[in-house]
């Protein structure tokens, strides 16, 4: 069975992405917990941060530093989260390495999107790369 991250790098699955490299994925969360909240993915599977190579996850976090600088802006963002799970135990839902970079306000805002604002947010998140 295919996880659900593999579907979406195969086109399965629809998703807002926002940023792609011949090695990265990134896409804004579905279930977000703030708008722009986003996940960055290897596109080469590996469950979590042990069986990860130390290439690609090197190219990740430099991946995750640069969106999170342009997620900020574009969301007028007072800071950022940026998180990774590894294992049921630890909070990972989907076993697919991935980090969130997760826009964090001083005063809470809705975290649900609006019929087209995500497509609109992705699209403004790409204009700034």
């Amino acid at each position: 069975m295919t996880c659900i991250f593999c579907k979406i790098l195969n086109k399965e699955i629809p998703s807002f992405k926002i940023y792609e490299d011949n090695h990265t994925y990134a896409f804004l969360d579905i279930n977000p917990k703030t708008k722009g909240h986003t996940l960055v993915i290897p596109k080469q599977h590996s469950e979590n941060i042990y069986d990860t190579k130390e290439n690609t996850l090197k190219h990740l976090i430099s991946i995750v530093k640069k969106l999170s600088k342009i997620i900020k802006q574009a969301t007028n963002a007072d800071g950022i989260s940026i998180s990774q799970n590894n294992e049921a135990a630890a909070g990972q839902v989907i076993f697919h390495i991935h980090f969130h970079i997760i826009p964090k306000f001083k005063n809470k805002t809705a975290n649900k999107y609006k019929e087209g604002e995500a497509e609109k947010l992705a699209n403004k998140i790409k204009t700034l790369l």
